[in-house]
């Protein structure tokens, strides 16, 4: 009772609660912190409150994932219950967006072509084209590492290095004899996505799977989604993965010049 009293008088006539507003206000200055996140000290300097307060604030906020600390240098950043929260309001929108680039990237290829977009530490499909004349295995809801598909390497190349590195640095999977595992290796892979644009898989998730993918990104080059081309290597050889890659790239390049309409 006096924990609900003492929360009825810190709530202003408007209704607003007092605290709420004060955790709010953290969560914003830690967004807009550097990409190496903020201490205590600073994020209570840029709200106005005293430090034992933000305290007890930010670690309420980091039982509930909403921040997480980095237990060497104590810094927050905003943690994924945010970024969820982010992706769940923006992809019935983006799939509104691209589902006729899809169709029409199908019609082109004659191929499957899907739409994947970040969850959690994975990346999971949620919307596809299947041409009429096949019968595949569909992916949506499926979620995947990033590492073992096209679609998880194209969504890897473009993330910040902080990211890169904590998605490396835990074991990878190695579902398949053909898939990458090794760090330095995915590396030098991911730059090479960089520079042409696109990324490849062959029978690296599963045997005889092969695909192609390309990142929707923002106007700061980050990831939103990915595009993929992906089927059987019988109709999807590694000597198409340039022309696929190359539709792949113009695809969502498309996707892009639709949002800023």
């Amino acid at each position: 009772m006096g924990d609900a009293g003492s929360e009825m008088k810190r709530s202003s006539p408007t209704g607003r609660v007092q605290s709420l507003e004060r955790a709010l206000s953290l969560l914003e200055a830690i967004g807009a912190s550097s990409q190496g996140g903020c201490t205590v000290a600073e994020a209570a300097e840029a709200c106005g409150l005293n430090r034992a307060t933000a305290w007890r604030l930010l670690a309420t906020l980091e039982h509930s994932d909403y921040v997480q600390k980095d237990p060497i240098s104590n810094r927050y950043t905003i943690g994924l219950a945010i970024n969820r929260l982010a992706g769940t309001a923006g992809v019935e929108r983006l799939i509104a967006r691209c589902h006729p680039i899809l169709t029409r990237l199908t019609e082109t290829t004659g191929e499957t072509a899907s739409l994947a977009v970040p969850k959690e530490l994975g990346l999971t499909y949620v919307d596809e084209v299947v041409p009429e004349s096949l019968m595949t295995v569909r992916w949506i809801g499926r979620q995947v590492s990033l590492h073992a598909t096209s679609a998880g390497k194209a969504m890897l190349a473009w993330l910040p290095e902080a990211e890169i590195e904590s998605v490396l640095s835990r074991p990878l999977t190695g579902h398949t004899q053909a898939t990458h595992t090794q760090r330095s290796e995915l590396l030098d892979e991911l730059a090479a996505i960089r520079r042409i644009g696109y990324s490849r898989a062959a029978g690296e998730l599963e045997e005889g799977v092969h695909g192609v993918s390309a990142a929707i990104r923002d106007s700061s080059q980050l990831p939103l989604g990915v595009i993929s081309v992906w089927g059987p290597k019988e109709r999807i050889p590694e000597a198409r993965f340039a022309q696929l890659g190359a539709l792949a790239v113009e695809a969502a390049a498309k996707i892009i010049g639709r949002a800023s309409n």
